[in-house]
């Protein structure tokens, strides 16, 4: 068996496959040189930079499988590929602890005006008294989607003393002390909101969705591009609706909305939700376990 591994993996994951007996190559390849190449191998692995839409998995005429390190699938066409009998694996809880306290780097960033204190202090200036934040303790974090990721953020927030609001479409139980309720309360009642929600046909957060928020709300999405429409965001952002909005995830990636980005109420960091040395082993281990026990059993 022989895989093609596009995004990278750790060097515990490469031991797991090479002592199953499982041949890789890993090289990045965009999308034409991708179909090109797929047909020589049985499966590939990627993580949020590589797309495997239709033209890929039919190119892959040796596909057995296609794996995603991460939680997300959405850059896959999953659907299609099992609909012909190609299992598509991931690892949905890997990543989940990095991803939670990326959240809360974005808060405290808003919240102390980290972002901004930093590049004028760079420039020479000491704008001391321009700066006064807010705690968190005592505030009220909404979460949106109340999953794996969502319930370590829970936990989090309920250790710096905060009120947690969460809603999901599913109906969880937890031991939490988390009042579970509507998505319109989670939007009246926060004072911070988080998304931990799945990439949609529509954004999950829309126009309406923010003017039923408290006046100057903080967003955070370390979820997906696309949960929050960036010109909705941005409006909310100018009207000072928003008050500061935390973004790790782009409609467009690498984003080009340099207006966004370079917003004075925006703490941005380039799709690294994931990006700590501990999710990444633990994502190496866990697909390289997956791949492994699924040839086997093919």
């Amino acid at each position: 068996m022989k895989i093609l591994i596009t995004d990278g993996i750790s060097k515990y994951g490469q031991e797991i496959l090479s002592k199953a007996g499982i041949d890789f190559d890993i090289k990045h390849y965009e999308l034409e040189e991708l179909i090109k190449v797929i047909p020589e191998y049985e499966g590939i692995l990627v993580r949020s930079a590589t797309k495997v839409p239709r033209e890929v998995i039919d190119a892959g005429k040796k596909l057995k499988l296609i794996a995603r390190g991460g939680a997300g699938i959405d850059n896959i066409d999953h659907k299609y590929a099992r609909s012909i009998g190609i299992p598509v694996l991931n690892t949905p809880g890997a990543n989940s602890a990095s991803v939670s306290e990326l959240v809360f780097a974005h808060l405290f960033a808003l919240a102390r005006f980290i972002p901004q204190a930093n590049i004028t202090m760079r420039n020479s200036e000491w704008n001391k008294k321009a700066y006064k934040g807010i705690e968190l303790a005592g505030k009220t974090i909404g979460i949106m989607g109340f999953g794996k990721i969502g319930q370590i953020t829970a936990k989090m927030a309920l250790g710096l003393d905060m009120k947690v609001l969460a809603f999901d479409i599913a109906d969880i139980k937890t031991d939490l002390d988390v009042t579970m309720t509507s998505k319109e309360d989670v939007l009246k009642n926060s004072d911070f909101i988080t998304l931990h929600v799945p990439k949609m046909a529509e954004p999950f957060i829309t126009e309406k969705d923010i003017n039923m928020m408290k006046d100057g709300v903080f967003i955070i999405n370390c979820a997906r591009g696309g949960v929050v429409d960036e010109k909705v965001l941005l409006d909310a952002l100018n009207s000072d609706k928003v008050g500061g909005a935390g973004i790790d995830v782009w409609m467009e990636e690498p984003t080009k909305n340099i207006e966004l980005i370079s917003h004075p109420k925006v703490s941005a960091t380039p799709h690294i939700g994931a990006a700590t040395a501990e999710a990444q082993d633990r994502v190496g281990i866990e697909i390289a376990n997956k791949i492994a026990e699924t040839f086997q059993s093919l």
